[in-house]
């Protein structure tokens, strides 16, 4: 018997498990093993290994998918150093990276290469249809102006293609074949003097790593960009990965994506791809024939046979980090792969994190910058900074809002009221007693939906139906504090009966033909004012756009996040780049109680240089990242104070161990220290010395491994956001 090592979805420190078969089986063939008297799915890791235990105690693969490809070398890689780096187990870092298809105990069918149709000598010295038939007349003209073409392309010249190209294979006049290549239509756009230099730097380093930041101004033809550069890779038979943030919050981006790359074999990975389409784009991309492949964070660990440009679109955005279980950072691991595939890497942003710009100022990444719109008639937005400090406000709009929004609409401008928080109001409050409805299992306000008569708690969406009453004192006039997205929208409706106004928030999208409504809607000019969330922050471009009012703007900063300066800089920066992208000027107004803050000065100076060098300034004296490197160990449990007691008996236990150049803070609550029923209490870890302080947090995943209490739970965040 061959013994190998087989990598399982288990908490075990590397989650390998010995097996044994008859043959060697090859590193990454996917196999079923019994583990705990049941099938479980496996991937083989390394075959012919010595067993640590006794023979007669190690069990039999009982199925060896061999019919299926096999999990690439360099996706093994990726994932060792995925799981060795945020310190988790490798078993559950693979199965995180899977498709569901392939995370199940049966087989999968494997993708059959795209076929192209091409008229050969014989169909071409037919005569064409008579052009009275035209769509048989316009398939025919597609197909002879063609090396060849895949059914979904000649489907969208002609939906009866299949029937048709069923007829002319048998009357002999087709041929198919796998082209190597993929066919690319010309691009419509012509890119500026900044975008044609911006995509030949990025040329210049095909074939070999090289990471870039491309820093454009909102509206500057980042995508443009991103596309020409794209467009040459795929052109060369290479694979392109297209990371984005949210798919559903950039709808525009990846209609542009389809459009640009019609013809080119294409996977969108992200969580509402059907589990078998996603297994089957998954593989397609492993074997080379989906050359192009969209998605969410997720999609990192897409394996690519020939990969050779990775672009990162709006690389700040924190929808990149996971937050929970395997809590990777998608555009690192970007990064990182592409070193190993030896391409370049394009990270984009209006607003960088401060962690790629300050890798940017300091050479390790080429700094590539648009600082102008692509449209030619269209200029940045005039920035106003209002203080309502002393003003009094309906539902959170000052009279100057209120007056810019009725002047833009009889002019016939289309606005965006911006207000991150969803819902009618953000509390339900009793007037008489002061009694507020918190969440039963979070520390946290329920939200007060008004349509859906409902109070909802946004962390572990806990529901109950609004009262009829305080709980506290009867008092039936509860009052709803606070603005939440329903009320502006009611606001406006009763303000502006005459405009249409529409609300764009996670409850309003929630159904899959939303958005596609929602632009329907704005391309017909069927919508006046738009209120919405940061659904609406990024990644859209409407040309009748050109007011922006932003409420109730510094909520964040009262956060003891030191991120939350950077975090609203971006969110204010991304939101007034709406305003203002075609011909008609642009104006932006946010509203706000501390108008001296100097977020609000650069935001009004639209100047992310001089808020980046401050921010940057700032954290190097506390050595906060990117000066430094941090870990946060969590643990939860039924109250704060087993949390507590737990992380510090670790931390008692470790000190005469822990190397010098590691400090310790806390531990302490967490800022929402209640969740989901559970409390939560953190240690951060800090150092200048990332080698130093991995080595420290790995002393500490012993401890915690060594310290096991059945009511405790713990995690570890490397390079954490969440404070």
């Amino acid at each position: 018997m061959i013994y190998h090592h087989i990598a399982l979805n288990i908490p075990i420190s590397d989650g390998l498990l010995t097996y044994a078969h008859p043959e060697a089986l090859p590193a990454g063939t996917r196999v079923v093993v019994p583990f705990r008297n049941r099938p479980q799915a496996g991937i083989v890791w390394a075959n012919h290994v010595s067993p640590e235990i006794a023979a007669a105690k190690i069990l039999n693969i009982q199925t060896a998918f061999s019919g299926e490809p096999a999990l690439p070398e360099d996706w093994r890689k990726l994932l060792e150093f995925t799981a060795r780096y945020y310190h988790y187990p490798l078993g559950q870092a693979v199965f995180t990276a899977l498709p569901q298809g392939l995370k199940e105990a049966k087989a999968v069918e494997t993708p059959e290469p795209p076929l192209f149709y091409a008229l050969n000598g014989t169909g071409r010295a037919q005569t064409p249809p008579p052009a009275r038939f035209h769509k048989k007349a316009a398939l025919w003209q597609a197909l002879q102006h063609s090396d060849g073409l895949t059914l979904p392309a000649l489907k969208r010249v002609n939906s009866q293609a299949a029937k048709l190209l069923e007829e002319w294979t048998a009357a002999g006049w087709l041929e198919t074949k796998q082209a190597a290549l993929p066919v690319l239509r010309p691009s419509e756009k012509i890119l500026n003097a900044r975008q044609q230099a911006a995509s030949e730097q990025i040329q210049t380093a095909f074939g070999r790593f090289k990471p870039f930041l491309l820093y454009g101004i909102t509206g500057s033809g980042k995508t443009e960009v991103y596309f020409d550069a794209a467009a040459k890779v795929l052109a060369s038979g290479k694979q392109v990965l297209f990371l984005l943030p949210e798919i559903n919050l950039t709808p525009q981006l990846l209609k542009r994506v389809e459009a640009r790359f019609a013809d080119v074999p294409t996977a969108v990975l992200h969580s509402r791809t059907a589990a078998g389409r996603r297994t089957q784009d998954y593989l397609s991309a492993m074997l080379g024939q989906a050359k192009l492949i969209i998605g969410t964070r997720l999609s990192v660990f897409t394996p690519m046979k020939n990969l050779g440009l990775i672009v990162v679109d709006e690389e700040h955005d924190g929808s990149f980090k996971q937050d929970n279980e395997l809590r990777y950072q998608a555009r690192d691991l970007a990064v990182w792969r592409a070193k190993q595939a030896a391409c370049p890497v394009v990270l984009g942003s209006a607003t960088p994190s401060l962690g790629s710009w300050h890798k940017a100022q300091s050479g390790a990444y080429q700094l590539l910058e648009l600082t102008e719109r692509a449209h030619a008639g269209a200029k940045l937005p005039k920035v106003e900074i209002l203080n309502v400090g002393r003003l009094k406000l309906d539902n959170g709009f000052s009279p100057q809002a209120l007056d810019l929004l009725k002047k833009n609409f009889e002019k016939g401008g289309m606005s965006l009221v911006y207000l991150n928080r969803r819902g009618f109001a953000p509390a339900l409050f009793c007037g008489d007693c002061g009694h507020t409805f918190g969440c039963p299992n979070c520390s946290a306000k329920m939200v007060f939906h008004q349509r859906a008569r409902q109070l909802r708690c946004h962390h572990c969406d806990h529901r109950e139906p609004v009262p009829f009453k305080c709980p506290s004192c009867g008092n039936q006039d509860l009052t709803a504090v606070g603005h939440g997205t329903q009320r502006v929208e009611e606001t406006l409706r009763n303000f502006l009966p005459q405009a249409k106004t529409a609300r764009v928030d996670r409850d309003s999208t929630a159904h899959k033909n939303d958005w596609a409504d929602l632009y329907r809607r704005i391309a017909e000019n069927d919508i006046d004012i738009l209120v919405g969330t940061q659904m609406l922050a990024k990644g859209h471009d409407f040309a009748r756009l050109n007011l922006v009012i932003v409420l109730n703007a510094d909520g964040s900063l009262y956060s003891a996040d030191f991120r939350a300066p950077e975090r609203l800089f971006a969110e204010l920066m991304q939101v007034s780049g709406r305003a203002g992208r075609a011909e008609t000027a642009g104006g932006v107004l946010i509203q706000t109680q501390l108008p001296e803050h100097p977020v609000f000065a650069a935001v009004k100076a639209q100047d992310f240089r001089k808020f980046a060098e401050n921010e940057l300034a700032e954290r190097q004296m506390f050595n906060m990242p990117p000066f430094g490197f941090q870990t946060a160990i969590r643990a939860d449990a039924p109250n704060v104070a087993a949390a507590m007691d737990f992380l510090n008996r670790i931390k008692a236990e470790l000190a005469p161990r822990l190397a010098g150049g590691v400090s310790l803070f806390g531990p302490a609550p967490m800022l929402m220290v209640r969740l989901a029923e559970r409390e939560r209490a953190q240690i951060f870890l800090e150092s200048a010395s990332r080698k130093d302080l991995h080595h420290v947090v790995s002393l500490w995943i012993r401890a915690l491994q060594q310290n096991k209490d059945a009511e405790i739970r713990w995690s570890v965040d490397v390079d954490p956001q969440e404070m």
